[in-house]
């Protein structure tokens, strides 16, 4: 039995799902966990409250997730994070389904539901990315339009008000060289025109 504190951590993708966050605090909170890190970040981008987490843990501590897919991004990855913790002495809790790295099912279990969530995944992506092909075949996708062009106004008034390129890339949120292209295309244009 852990002599620490439980250690709660919560994740979703988007702020859209705002009950679901809630709904993992409060059975983070029924468990009893003590001290609980949460976060509205999608599974692929840094995770700043779990590796908090991952640090707050000591030995004797057990860390408590609700699911396997709101702490791990693969299999590999929730390997590494169960190692890792694992290597602290810290237990790993996974609530559904019912998962124990202190016990032997719970570790072949954990590496099977680990598999079945990379499989999921994987299907998922490979579905998006037919539907993407779809629509573009169609003529229908067109992608995200990049930044550069969405700021070019912008760029343009700035510097045509005497801004340096520097402080129009500070200003807008853009890189000094999306500056100087936006800058050279315009004056192509013009050439091209007169």
């Amino acid at each position: 039995m852990p002599t620490g504190q439980f250690v709660g951590y919560a994740r979703t993708s988007t702020a859209d799902q705002e009950a679901g966050l809630e709904a993992q605090l409060r059975e983070l909170e029924r468990v009893g966990c003590e001290k609980i890190f949460s976060e509205k970040v999608s599974s692929v981008a840094q995770r700043p409250r779990l590796q908090a987490a991952l640090d707050y843990c000591r030995e004797g501590d057990t860390f408590v997730v609700t699911k396997i897919d709101r702490l791990a991004r693969s299999v590999a990855d929730l390997l590494v994070i169960v190692a890792g913790l694992t290597a602290k002495k810290v237990r790993v809790k996974i609530l559904s389904p019912d998962l124990d790295t202190e016990t032997p099912a719970g570790k072949l279990m954990l590496n099977i539901f680990g598999a079945v969530a990379q499989f999921e995944r994987e299907i998922m992506l490979e579905r998006q990315r037919e539907g993407i092909q779809r629509a573009r075949d169609k003529g229908k996708y067109k992608g995200r339009k990049p930044t550069s062009e969405s700021k070019r106004e912008a760029v343009l008034l700035m510097l045509a008000q005497g801004a340096q390129r520097a402080q129009v890339a500070r200003d807008l949120g853009i890189g000094i060289a999306t500056v100087y292209r936006i800058q050279a295309q315009e004056r192509d244009k013009q050439a091209a025109t007169a």
